[in-house]
């Protein structure tokens, strides 16, 4: 080995998620109008479910969303911008989503979500255990003249 680095190779085209999923250069806090803002979140399980926690200061209940569909759980959310004139403003307005995929097909009926404090807490219970058995199955022998059927 010589010691020399790699030589690192750039493409000419940028990577189209960090393109157009960050400010488009030159232009701070520029989006395209259909990019949803991704929203924070957290997920723990123990006691018997997934805890999915997610950052939505200031939002209202009615506005956030929760749909379950096989392992996926999807929150999205729209926050709208007040009419009132602001001199300054760092807040996030428009639409919120993000999808996690949990390891289980989630339950439809026993998922429960609260909004306390800008913090969505969502709860899904992990399903039972699958319980496996182990047996071992008889081999019988082919009679004469009995065709292989597999």
């Amino acid at each position: 080995m010589t010691g020399a680095k790699p030589e690192r190779r750039h493409s000419f085209l940028p990577d189209l998620d960090t393109w157009f999923g960050r400010e488009f250069p030159g232009l701070p806090g520029w989006r395209p109008a259909t990019a949803a803002h991704a929203i924070p979140v957290e997920v723990t399980s123990d006691d018997g479910a997934y805890t999915l926690r997610a950052e939505l200061p200031g939002m209202d209940p009615d506005d956030i969303s929760l749909t379950v569909d096989d392992n996926l759980l999807t929150v999205s959310a729209e926050h709208r911008e007040s009419a009132e004139d602001k001199d300054h403003s760092e807040f996030r307005y428009g639409a919120f989503r993000r999808t996690v995929r949990l390891p289980d097909t989630i339950p439809a009926d026993d998922v429960d979500a609260s909004y306390t404090d800008g913090i969505l807490t969502v709860r899904v219970p992990m399903p039972a255990p699958e319980t496996r058995t182990t047996r071992t199955i008889r081999v019988k022998r082919a009679a004469d003249g009995e065709e292989d059927r597999s």
